[in-house]
C-alpha cells in the first residue's frame, strides 16, 4: 500500500507583510557565548528565543516596567505565538544587536524582533512574537504598557 502525501504551500500575506522591516523603538547589543553553539559551530535555534525574550525584558525595564512587577499587580504577559525566520547563522563570539518594534492588534501585543550581526549590520534572524496579557486570570490589556509605549511614540 502506498500512502499519498500532498504538500501545498499557502502564501499568507499578513505574515509576509508583518515580517518586513518595522520601525524599531529599542535595541540591545549582545555577544554569542560558546555554550550557545551546537556541534555545527553555530548558535542553536532555541537561543534566538532567549535573545528576543531578553530584549523584551530589557525593553520593559527601559520604560520603567518589569515582568515581576506586572505579575505582582496581577498581570501576566505570555507568548501566544512566535513566528521565526532564520536567515544566516551566528557563531561563537559574534557580536550582534537585537532590535524591537511593537504594535497592538486587538488584545495582542505584537513584537517584531530582528537580530543583526555586527559590524556589518546583516540581518540573521527575524521574528514576530504575539504576546497576550492575563489580567487577574482573564484575557485583557495592560494599560500601563499601552501608556508607556504611546509616550515613546509621541517622543519620536
Amino acid at each position: 500500500m502506498q500512502l499519498g502525501i500532498r504538500i501545498s504551500y499557502v502564501k499568507n500575506n499578513k505574515t509576509d507583510n508583518a515580517m518586513k522591516k518595522p520601525e524599531y523603538i529599542f535595541e540591545l547589543k549582545m555577544e554569542v557565548r560558546d555554550y550557545e553553539c551546537d556541534l555545527q559551530g553555530i548558535v542553536n535555534n532555541a537561543n534566538y528565543q532567549h535573545y528576543t525574550e531578553h530584549t523584551r525584558h530589557v525593553f520593559l525595564h527601559s520604560i520603567g516596567m518589569s515582568f515581576a512587577e506586572m505579575h505582582n499587580a496581577g498581570i501576566d504577559a505570555v507568548v501566544a505565538q512566535n513566528n521565526m525566520r532564520f536567515k544566516a547563522p551566528l557563531r561563537s563570539d559574534d557580536e550582534f544587536v537585537s532590535r524591537l518594534a511593537m504594535e497592538r492588534e486587538g488584545l495582542r501585543y505584537v513584537f517584531y524582533q530582528d537580530i543583526f550581526r555586527l559590524p556589518e549590520d546583516r540581518m540573521v534572524f527575524s521574528s514576530r512574537v504575539d504576546v497576550v496579557c492575563l489580567v487577574n486570570g482573564k484575557l485583557g490589556l495592560c494599560k500601563e504598557l499601552d501608556e508607556k509605549v504611546a509616550a515613546l511614540s509621541e517622543k519620536s
